[in-house]
């Protein structure tokens, strides 16, 4: 295992930027996130680090040691791509040794790395099978297996779920948290999905055309977003976001363009007549008081309901533990938790934290 610095890592095609000046510092054994929506240089870092993109500035350590020019077979890592990239003409047991044979292990070091690794992910049972008898799950689970027998220091995942269902996604999640728990290896993973993001990760790398927005845990990113680009990225459904100003007559208000009042934390006198961006998530709603939302669409899940509506002429999510009764077109009085509201700046899109 091995800690990874990236340190001021750019990347260009042609004269276009696409990675501008990354920084990420990953503990050894740690579990860390790149998220993100397409096209913002998720995948083309996680590819740097394993050397299959070339570095046009920067340093990427694994350990100790500099890789910026080692090629990928020497950087003793393990990738894990999104369309699991099996041998069709092996059977599971060769596909998992695959990079053993190349190296010339000997037939016993082969089945003591082989036989751990299909126990470890349920796969003992189908050794002998070819990929196309296996489900997407299982497949997805050869392909975690062949990348166990290297032993490495680091795992890499490229959006490795985003061929499954729904409910194998689920599943393939837990499987891969459990996995790491058990192995400790240093993990990087990358994907577009912020649920997976949440409940997979040590630590979250949030990214936007190029850049860092925001590292840290799940629920430090979740409770406190560092901007509006991370308060609407993380969370599903996501934070509300309303503009507005703070209330000059009553500092402990906010108002909306539309003329609707909403209650702050506490009392910010010092951000009266400063255009601000009110967010609150769908959760911190409440059934019951002296907000009315118009509402438009009603998502029962089971657990908890969904309601779309109308506060003002802005849409606004709420999420409700319990059951509602109301029907799209009718009003609905709730009340907002003011400790779990936010304020940012209009202007550049950063959280107001505690004057």
């Amino acid at each position: 295992m091995a800690s990874v610095d990236i340190v001021d890592v750019r990347k260009y095609f042609g004269a276009h930027p696409v990675i501008k000046g990354v920084d990420v510092q990953i503990e050894d054994g740690e579990f860390v996130i790149l998220v993100g929506p397409s096209g913002c240089g998720k995948s083309t870092l996680l590819r740097m680090i394993a050397g299959l993109e070339h570095i046009s500035g920067g340093e990427i350590r694994i350990g100790d040691r500099v890789v910026n020019d080692v090629p990928p077979k020497d950087r003793d890592i393990a990738m894990v791509f999104q369309n699991y990239a099996l041998y069709p003409h092996m059977t599971v047991a060769d596909n998992m040794a695959f990079s053993l044979k190349l190296k010339g292990a000997s037939r016993s070091e082969i089945e003591d790395r082989v036989k751990p690794a299909a126990a470890i992910l349920g796969l003992s049972a189908y050794l002998d099978r070819f990929p196309r008898q296996l489900s997407g799950g299982q497949r997805q689970r050869v392909a975690m297996g062949r990348a166990i027998v290297r032993d490495p220091q680091v795992f890499l995942f490229d959006e490795p779920l985003s061929n499954l269902d729904a409910k194998l996604r689920v599943s393939m999640r837990t499987e891969i948290k459990s996995l790491h728990q058990r192995l400790t290896t240093t993990t990087i993973y990358v994907t577009h999905d912020q649920i997976e993001a949440m409940t997979m990760a040590d630590k979250i790398v949030v990214m936007q055309d190029g850049r860092i927005e925001q590292i840290g845990a799940p629920l430090e990113l979740y409770d406190r977003p560092d901007n509006l680009f991370v308060a609407g990225f993380i969370g599903s459904p996501a934070m509300n976001m309303l503009h507005g100003r703070v209330d000059s007559a009553d500092p402990s208000r906010f108002v909306t363009r539309d003329g609707v009042v909403l209650p702050l934390g506490r009392p910010r006198p010092d951000l009266t007549g400063r255009d601000l961006v009110y967010g609150m998530r769908p959760e911190a709603i409440q059934l019951g008081g002296s907000v009315s939302i118009q509402v438009d669409v009603i998502e029962p899940t089971g657990s908890e309901s969904q309601v779309i509506g109308r506060l003002g002429a802005a849409e606004i999510a709420c999420v409700f533990r319990e059951r509602v009764s109301v029907r799209p077109g009718e009003m609905m009085p709730v009340s907002i938790d003011p400790a779990a509201t936010h304020l940012f700046d209009a202007a550049d899109g950063r959280r107001i934290t505690a004057a």
